[in-house]
């Protein structure tokens, strides 16, 4: 299985969860069917703004899609940068 470090992990303004992956882009990640998405432009996996699951849950079915679409584990790494991120949800992120 091939792995992908994450590069920058994010809230945006709207309250959506961002992943950046380090190297790999998913343009097709929304045929996973999963409502995770992918920008071309900013090269970002990202969720709708939390309803019923809480940014964990959204992390781990990003993350859950990436490997089912296209066999690509994405990892945090001690170089992930955080932004919009308090501990907490940090420690909810972590494996």
């Amino acid at each position: 299985m091939k792995t992908d470090d994450i590069a920058l992990i994010q809230i945006d303004v709207s309250g959506r969860l961002c992943v950046s992956p380090k190297t790999a882009s998913f343009p097709f990640i929304y045929r996973a069917g999963m409502e995770v998405h992918w920008d071309s432009q900013s090269k970002f996996l990202y969720s709708p703004p939390p309803r019923d699951w809480p940014h964990p849950r959204w992390f781990r079915q990003i993350t859950g899609a990436v490997k089912g679409e296209y066999g690509v584990t994405l990892i945090i790494s001690p170089e992930t940068q955080w932004r919009n991120i308090d501990d907490a949800l940090k420690l909810g992120l972590a494996p």
